[in-house]
């Protein structure tokens, strides 16, 4: 049987990953201190806040309750994280408008479009050092896994592993964009908080108890 996910599915995961937020952003907050401004757990709770109250309201197309959570995000949290979550939550939501149900291959399409529109608003590219080192190998690992028939579960663990590859890889190098690109190479040998923040919203997402 084809695995699909309701809106009931769908609020479940809002509260997950709000959940995650809320408990990894003093984490988030330390990271950010060392290439940031360190607000990242300011914008992480107030992203959660916002899911939150976005996953106790109902909905019958999932791609606009997708992309009404992403706006509600931009409300409360202005960042440029802030932003990018909720460009992502928008751009997902927008490739399945209409549609009442999910299935894997919705969710492959919605993850490798969030991807992008981060990149294209934050005009940065792979290898810059920033939240697309972690989701454009996350998205690629998912519809591949997806594409080879894979179960949801199998699929969802080799998505995170992806993302927290691709945020190891890029651990060693400079940053390049943003306030973390102006410590240079102060830079190189830690953590991209942006990367950070994406494998701990996947593994939520994907019902994960823990991952860092």
């Amino acid at each position: 049987m084809t695995e699909s996910y309701d809106i009931g599915a769908v609020q479940d995961a809002l509260r997950r990953l709000a959940a995650a937020l809320r408990g990894e952003a003093d984490r988030l907050t330390e990271l950010d201190q060392k290439v940031g401004d360190g607000d990242l757990g300011i914008t992480a709770k107030k992203v959660a806040d916002a899911l939150d109250a976005h996953a106790a309201e109902g909905g019958d197309d999932l791609g606009q309750y997708i992309a009404a959570a992403g706006m509600a995000a931009n409300r409360v949290a202005s960042s440029t994280m802030g932003t990018l979550l909720a460009t992502a939550a928008m751009r997902a939501g927008k490739v399945v408008k209409g549609a009442s149900a999910l299935e894997p291959a919705q969710l492959a399409e919605m993850l490798q479009a969030a991807a992008q529109g981060m990149a294209e608003r934050g005009k940065a590219n792979r290898g810059d050092k920033t939240i697309l080192d972690a989701i454009f190998p996350a998205a690629e690992a998912l519809r591949d896994a997806v594409d080879a028939g894979r179960p949801l579960a199998q699929a969802g663990q080799e998505m995170v592993d992806a993302a927290a590859k691709g945020r190891d890889e890029v651990t060693p190098l400079r940053s390049r964009i943003g306030r973390a690109g102006w410590v240079g190479e102060r830079t190189e040998g830690l953590v991209d908080p942006g990367c950070a923040l994406c494998v701990v919203a996947l593994a939520s997402l994907a019902g994960l108890e823990e991952y860092r």
